[in-house]
């Protein structure tokens, strides 16, 4: 289960050590919104979601206030805010109140487990404050430890090199992010997320300060009870589905996922937000799911999403469509040959199924991409399509809907 933002953050941060800003609920007093006014000049106003959803701030849902009056009306527009997360409507239930920490320099760092080698991987950047997959592959440090060693200053500090950071910022981060592998151990959690980290400078020397926080718990393991989080935290309507691709959410590579329709006839990896929306929009409800794969996930993180959704959703589905824009950073080949290759291992155990492959897509080994899916699916004599990056992405969707229209209609 998902945690997010600092109203219950803060407190599991203090059980590590790691340096907070102060955090106000939505019970605060005038007289201790004025207080905390007057540490800074400013103060940041957050809505809290339960059940862990994200992107608020570039859904304008984040206020800096300078005032009582402007931190109240703040408060007021915030306490029930509708967010659109997920393809999913979600409401607030309350808010916080938290310090402005000044900063020179952003961090991201990310704990996860890996699915695959069952090590613990870490990420670090120091361009936080924004989506990790926005940035380019070359202001990302990804590593990975033994749980039996743990992380290490070294591995921060080689971390930091290849970044070539600022000298300034080493000693701040060596004295507090190993913390976060204690706290991670310790309390039973899958993923641990810090964006941004501020570095605040105080006097000649930097600071961390973690300013919003994000994990994921193993309810199941008693270590999580230590916590001793309210039960509410943990409410969700996510279908089993979508809890099984999250557990694969790593830094690399999106794994967004909504049922849109459980008895959708168009099943459909879409990857970058421009074509979550207008597919989304365009299938409406003959999609059984709405997705967002983007960001260059690896070949064995696409395979295990691949494979989940064939088997959940393929066997009524008349259209496979993978749909994106032209990538920047995606390996369309990686990611080609995982989904293909998923989808013959899917076909060798379920047997031989009636459905038309659709895709449209551009970016870095397209042609290998295409080429490499071709094989597979005039092996399984599957009928398909596929589209080039200068071909309309709307007509390409609305391609597939006829298609199944098709299907429907000599059915």
């Amino acid at each position: 289960m998902r945690i997010t933002g600092m109203r219950y953050g803060s407190s599991i941060l203090k059980l590590a050590g790691f340096p907070i800003p102060e955090v106000l609920n939505s019970n605060a007093t005038f007289e201790e919104i004025e207080k905390l006014l007057d540490k800074r000049g400013k103060l940041v106003v957050k809505p809290v979601f339960y059940g862990g959803v994200g992107k608020k701030g570039k859904a304008g849902l984040v206020k800096i206030v300078n005032s009582v009056n402007g931190a109240m009306e703040a408060k007021r527009k915030l306490f029930f805010a509708e967010h659109n997360f997920h393809n999913e409507k979600v409401i607030a239930n309350g808010i916080t109140f938290e310090e402005f920490i000044p900063s020179d320099y952003e961090v991201y760092f990310n704990l996860n487990v890996s699915t695959i080698t069952r090590r613990v991987n870490f990420t670090l950047s120091i361009d936080g404050g924004v989506d990790i997959e926005e940035l380019p592959p070359d202001r990302i440090v990804e590593g990975s430890f033994d749980v039996l060693t743990g992380l290490k200053n070294y591995h921060i500090i080689d971390a930091l090199a290849k970044l070539k950071a600022p000298q300034e910022m080493v000693s701040a981060l060596l004295r507090h992010l190993p913390k976060l592998w204690e706290l991670y151990n310790d309390y039973g959690f899958t993923m641990i997320e810090l964006n941004p980290i501020r570095m605040e400078r105080v006097g000649k020397r930097l600071n961390a300060i973690a300013c919003d926080f994000k994990g994921m718990l193993d309810i199941d393991n008693p270590l999580a009870d230590r916590l001793n989080l309210p039960a509410e935290i943990f409410e969700t309507n996510l279908s089993e589905f979508e809890i099984e691709v999250n557990q694969l959410r790593t830094y690399q590579g999106q794994s967004d996922v909504a049922v849109i329709n459980p008895k959708g006839t168009i099943t459909s990896f879409m990857f970058g937000g421009g074509a979550n929306s207008a597919a989304t929009e365009i299938l409406s409800d003959k999609t059984t799911i709405s997705s967002d794969f983007g960001g260059n996930p690896p070949y064995e993180k696409m395979y295990h999403i691949a494979r989940i959704v064939y088997d959940y959703w393929l066997e009524q589905s008349n259209v496979l469509l993978i749909i994106g824009g032209k990538a920047n950073n995606t390996d369309i080949f990686i990611t080609f040959k995982a989904m293909f290759d998923a989808l013959r291992d899917y076909f060798a155990k379920h047997g031989k199924k009636d459905i038309y492959v659709v895709a449209g897509r551009g970016g870095p080994n397209l042609i290998q991409g295409f080429s490499y899916a071709k094989d597979i699916l005039e092996s399984l004599e599957i009928p398909y399509r596929f589209f080039g990056f200068d071909s309309s992405m709307i007509e390409v969707i609305q391609y597939a809907v006829n298609i199944d229209n098709w299907m429907i209609a000599e059915k």
